[in-house]
């Protein structure tokens, strides 16, 4: 049972980095406007892909993975 306990407490560490971090990043005004983002906009349609942004957060994130592997 501790080891259940460990891992609910684990992701609820989790979900609340992530919330936190999803409250900064809209403050961030030229996050998700990356040279490399799609926008295509016609009369009542818009389509947007953010691929400059996607490959900025997977570097960023492989990096943080990356170092704390190390230990």
């Amino acid at each position: 049972m501790t080891d259940l306990a460990k891992l609910l407490i684990g992701l609820g560490a989790l979900l609340i980095l992530a919330g936190a971090l999803l409250l900064v990043v809209g403050k961030v005004p030229w996050l998700g406007r990356l040279p490399g983002d799609i926008v295509v906009e016609r009369p009542g349609f818009r389509f947007y892909f953010p691929l400059g942004t996607s490959i900025l957060l997977s570097v960023v994130l492989s990096l943080v993975l990356w170092l704390l592997g190390r230990r």
